[in-house]
């Protein structure tokens, strides 16, 4: 006998909030309830066989409208009875409650996920659904000569569409109904997608002591073919650092986050996102970044999955292969290679994922920045969620001292120091291509972690451990 699986339930009698179970196998893959066999596998039987093998398909029948199939079973000399729910093509409720079968357990579907399931039931998706409202004045031209000139760069549209109207554009890539732009259509190349579609910002948050100590917030607004655009642009002006260090005679100063891999994570997180749920959100720690965009994995997709060759299900097609044709992503699901890749470069942690909140997270280490602050190295994802927090918050204990909540201007000032610690501050200013009298507030503000000795051109700097 088969263990309780997605498609088996066992129950030792039958009672009618089972009618539940039918619902989620009908919504689901379709399965069978055995009467008669305890959540153990013993076998107890049942003793008004007759009646209950007519009872029963009535009650199915009239209460959620499937029609199963009831059969009778003898299990080491007992009555048992089998009833086999097929696969329904259309959504099935009970009482008006939809129910889905997910692994071994029955799931009440609400909110964003019963949207999700009534539209895929029809045969829908929300982003091809035409957007109320709205016509082709609300679609930014600038936003479709963006993708053309990306798309034709990439080799991914011959050169001859770059003269395409936007209503042209959008026909091609199916993202117009009737002379009306859906949904997908607004949020990738709409000229304020956020007047219709609040949630389609991206939130970014710097955190400090825990998660109630929001050091600074931004909110990046606008369509999504040009929003991974300005992410990494404030991410590089206000979040992150870009150490400098000299090969040669060559100045260098890379994000400290491999920028091609950080950019395949943000594409990612925007592309599979439930349109329809709340922000993607990215949070900023001494020691990690998260992000996290609502929407869980494929059905039958773990995140081992990822890791490994596999086939790219989209949640949202049309986003995708715009996403694709631009070259933003690959449509062979190598992207988490890539990004493995990039960090591999880097001689940095692997970036890791996981499911939680009903969402998919990437937690990225920022060993560069711990190091250059004095920390101790970054933090996988196992110990990011139960010490991010005890991390943080005796950084900024220490305050200044460490270097806990340093700017990225600081801890680019720190990182020259400690290449050159015979640096000028004038020589520092001009790299940094800000004025001498910002240049002194920022080391008044670093006292405690560095001190010149000597005068202003021709001493030396020291770190203070």
């Amino acid at each position: 006998m088969n263990q309780e699986n997605q498609n088996i339930e066992h129950k030792r009698i039958w009672k009618d909030e089972y009618l539940k179970w039918v619902s989620g196998f009908a919504n689901a893959h379709g399965g069978k309830i055995y009467i008669g066999i305890d959540d153990d596998l013993t076998v107890v039987g049942i003793d008004d066989l007759h009646q209950q093998m007519e009872d029963l398909p009535n009650k199915i029948i009239n209460n959620t409208g499937v029609f199963p199939e009831t059969n009778h079973l003898t299990i080491d000399g007992k009555d048992v009875i089998e009833i086999i729910i097929e696969p329904s093509m259309m959504p099935i409720s009970y009482r008006g409650v939809y129910y889905y079968r997910s692994g071994a357990t029955k799931q009440e579907l609400r909110g964003t996920a019963l949207h999700q399931f009534l539209l895929k039931k029809m045969g829908l998706n929300w982003e091809d659904m035409p957007c109320d409202g709205t016509t082709l004045d609300d679609i930014d031209d600038n936003a479709i000569n963006y993708f053309l000139t990306h798309a034709i760069d990439e080799g991914r549209l011959d050169s001859e569409r770059s003269n395409s109207t936007k209503d042209e554009v959008l026909a091609n890539l199916g993202l117009i109904k009737d002379g009306i732009p859906t949904n997908g259509a607004v949020l990738l190349f709409g000229k304020y997608p956020q007047r219709v579609f609040v949630t389609s910002s991206f939130k970014i948050g710097r955190f400090g002591v825990d998660d109630s100590d929001l050091l600074n917030q931004d909110m990046i607004s606008g369509n999504l073919i040009q929003m991974t655009d300005k992410i990494m642009q404030v991410l590089s002006d206000k979040y992150l650092i870009r150490p400098i260090h000299y090969e040669g005679l060559q100045r260098k100063e890379p994000l400290e986050i491999p920028q091609d891999a950080l950019r395949e994570i943000i594409f990612n997180s925007i592309v599979h996102k439930l349109q329809i749920g709340t922000w993607n959100q990215m949070s900023i720690y001494d020691d990690h970044i998260q992000l996290w965009n609502e929407g869980v994995l494929p059905e039958d997709y773990t995140v081992e999955t990822l890791m490994s060759k596999h086939i790219s299900k989209a949640r949202n097609p049309k986003i995708a292969h715009v996403f694709f044709l631009a070259g933003f992503i690959e449509a062979w699901g190598r992207g988490y290679e890539k990004i493995m890749c990039e960090f591999d470069k880097a001689n940095l942690k692997h970036p890791t994922f996981r499911e939680e909140h009903g969402g998919v997270s990437a937690i990225i280490p920022r060993e560069i920045f711990m190091s250059i602050r004095g920390g101790h190295g970054s933090m996988g994802a196992d110990d990011a969620k139960n010490d991010a927090k005890n991390g943080a918050k005796n950084g900024a204990k220490n305050g200044a001292k460490n270097g806990a909540n340093l700017t990225a201007r600081q801890a680019e000032i720190i990182s020259m120091i400690k290449e050159n610690p015979t640096i000028s501050l004038d020589e520092i200013a001009e790299i940094l291509r800000i004025g001498t009298t910002t240049l002194d507030r920022e080391i008044k503000k670093l006292n405690n972690i560095v001190k010149r000795v000597g005068p202003r051109n021709g001493g030396y700097w020291e770190v203070i451990e």
